[in-house]
């Protein structure tokens, strides 16, 4: 099964300048724990909820500090080249629960754990790779 079967596309996004009492609204205005941030058309990073409470929130940043402060820069990223199945491998390998899908640098999509967990036609492998990522990590000692 291709990614574009599966992905989200009509994904909102923000500046890098946006304000973090911005992203977050939209977070909360979107019922959803990440917003990519972009240049133009071009995906710079993304910022997750958990960027806003660790490193913004308890680091008693101001409301009005840009995104760029606390995203994470530089996110792995999906093609449109792939299967769900590679994006599956892929967010297993690197631990995430949310993979941007772009072509040449554009934002076209995004693709989620959920997504792909609803979706019926992955082969067992996948499936695999999917509780990978759900594992909870253990806390140290």
């Amino acid at each position: 099964m291709k990614i574009e079967e599966v992905m989200t596309r009509e994904v909102e996004y923000c500046s890098a300048d946006t304000p973090i009492y911005k992203v977050a609204q939209k977070m909360k205005e979107l019922d959803v724990g990440v917003i990519p941030i972009c240049e133009g058309d071009q995906l710079t990073g993304l910022a997750t909820d958990r960027d806003l409470v660790i490193k913004a929130m308890a680091s008693d940043m101001p409301n009005d500090t840009p995104v760029s402060n606390v995203m994470t820069q530089d996110p792995v990223r999906g093609t449109i080249h792939m299967s769900a199945e590679e994006a599956a491998d892929l967010m297993a390998d690197v631990q995430i629960r949310r993979l941007p899908i772009v072509e040449n640098g554009k934002l076209i999509g995004i693709v989620s754990l959920g997504d792909l967990a609803v979706t019926e036609k992955l082969d067992g492998e996948t499936e695999e790779a999917l509780e990978e990522i759900s594992t909870p990590s253990k806390p140290m000692q």
